[in-house]
């Protein structure tokens, strides 16, 4: 029933764009052929009175002409009104349909990650290490409650309780999203649109420790790219990730850590480590391959 509701919304919502588009292109094809013939007409007028002038029995031609110059004229102001009129009719159903559509649809949310193998990340500085990869998902949805009762229930609320969120669980969990919706009048397009516009919103859950890689100019050209990707292919972290899948660590890239003399530069946390290559890039920073536990 909902799936049939939609899919006809949707073809009003594309029915009304094809009438703009026909009334726009009637009424630009109307505008072109008014230019094109005031000069021709205005050239006709302007004879008949200097004929008239010579001979006043051209007088009716002369009448006639203007009469029916402004009859076209007053045609075409009340063709242009009526399709106005169509214009604004189509255009206002369809933002309303477009928008209906946007309040209604099924955000599309990430799949939840399936539970890693066990493994083990360790830093050969000893300063990180883990057991097995964590599978404990479960989302203590208290919070949820408590932000969205001090921030309120309104859409203007959506970008602080986002935040919030953010800052609790490091990303924003689906069940704490549906949770948001079910609290407010926040809509799960709407929020969904939020958390995706801003670039600093996760949707995924962030590593443990996090590496981030200087992408600025010096870095750039010192091989920031080859030093990510070793990173990448050292932490095993799949295609279109950014985090490996003990979630140890996440890969970030930097605009810039200020640190142009000792490019290129990566910094794991808060410790930073320049004049990188992928051949030493893994063992300086301390970001090694997984070792599979017994």
């Amino acid at each position: 029933m909902i799936a049939d509701r939609e899919r006809f919304v949707k073809r009003l919502t594309a029915g009304a764009a094809v009438v703009i588009v026909l009334i726009v292109t009637a009424l630009a094809i109307d505008y072109a052929i008014a230019r094109f013939r005031a000069p021709r007409e205005d050239k006709q007028v302007v004879a008949l009175e200097e004929k008239v002038r010579a001979d006043a029995s051209l007088a009716p031609k002369l009448e006639s002409e203007k009469n029916r110059i402004a009859a076209a004229m007053r045609a075409r102001k009340v063709r242009i009104n009526w399709l106005s009129a169509f214009l604004i009719a189509a255009a206002a159903a369809f933002l309303s349909l477009a928008k209906w559509q946007l309040a209604n649809r099924t955000p599309i949310l990430p799949a939840k990650p399936k539970p890693p193998a066990r493994g083990v990340r360790q830093m050969k500085n000893g300063g990180f290490r883990t057991g097995e990869a964590k599978t404990d998902d479960t989302i203590d949805l208290a919070f949820v409650d408590e932000i969205v009762a001090r921030e309120g229930k309104s859409q203007e609320a959506a970008i602080p309780i986002l935040q919030a969120i953010q800052q609790h669980y490091r990303y924003l969990p689906d069940e704490a999203m549906r949770r948001v919706c079910e609290l407010t009048g926040i809509t799960p397009a709407q929020l969904a649109g939020t958390s995706s516009f801003y670039s600093r919103f996760r949707r995924a859950p962030v590593g443990e420790h996090i590496v981030r890689v200087c992408h600025g100019t010096a870095c750039h050209v010192s091989g920031a790219r080859q030093i990510t990707d070793e990173l990448r292919r050292g932490l095993a972290i799949p295609e279109g990730a950014d985090t490996d899948p003990t979630r140890t660590f996440t890969i970030e890239e930097v605009a810039c850590l200020g640190c142009c003399s000792l490019a290129p530069v990566v910094m794991v946390d808060e410790h930073t480590v320049g004049k990188l290559t992928p051949a030493t890039v893994c063992e300086a920073t301390g970001v090694t391959k997984p070792v599979e536990s017994a």
